[in-house]
């Protein structure tokens, strides 16, 4: 199976790396790639992850990649959606992804709103939460996603496998069990 990583450049979402370093056949994108060769990419690659800080919207492009559109900020947005809509084992890891694969109408494992820093722990309800709690939740989905990634690709089985494992860190840290919340497959 080959993979495209789409993970735009940005030092404070570095700790998503462990979930596709050493997967064989990836092919990793963090910036300069035009539209049309990301395009081109996802036609080509039987599976898609994009992973990064996004929005309803889509992935965001952090600022390292051309875009078409001086209106847009995603590097993932409505002129990929075709693309991956002749996917069905995606995976989008952003904020908010679960809005656009709704309106989108797409499939794969992704996630709503997932906190990653502390000011998203306090803008969804967590005030006060020490980095440590953020960060154990961070390094265990990454951990607990990646081991699953190396046994299977089939998003239905990732899915089910994080969300069991994950819900066992949900059970004594409320960033991880917010986030926990907000996996989803379809």
């Amino acid at each position: 199976m080959t993979t495209l990583v789409i993970h735009p450049h940005d030092a404070s979402t570095d700790f998503l790396n462990p979930i596709y370093s050493g997967l064989d056949n990836v092919t990793l994108v963090t910036d300069s790639w035009s539209q049309n060769q990301i395009r081109e990419a996802i036609q080509t690659h039987d599976q898609v992850m994009m992973m990064g800080h996004g929005s309803p919207g889509g992935l965001f492009t952090a600022g390292q990649f051309p875009i078409n559109n001086p209106f847009s900020n995603y590097v993932i947005g409505t002129s990929m959606v075709e693309a991956l809509s002749q996917k069905d084992n995606n995976i989008f890891i952003w904020c908010n992804a679960d809005q656009f694969v709704a309106r989108h109408e797409l499939k794969g494992f992704y996630t709503g709103m997932f906190i990653s820093e502390t000011g998203e722990a306090a803008y969804c309800g967590l005030p006060g939460t020490p980095q440590d709690m953020v960060d154990e939740s961070n390094h265990g989905f990454v951990k607990i996603l990646s081991e699953a990634l190396h046994n299977t690709r089939d998003t239905n089985v990732l899915f089910e496998q994080t969300s069991n494992t994950y819900s066992l860190i949900a059970d004594i840290n409320p960033v991880a069990k917010y986030n926990h919340n907000r996996l989803f497959c379809k």
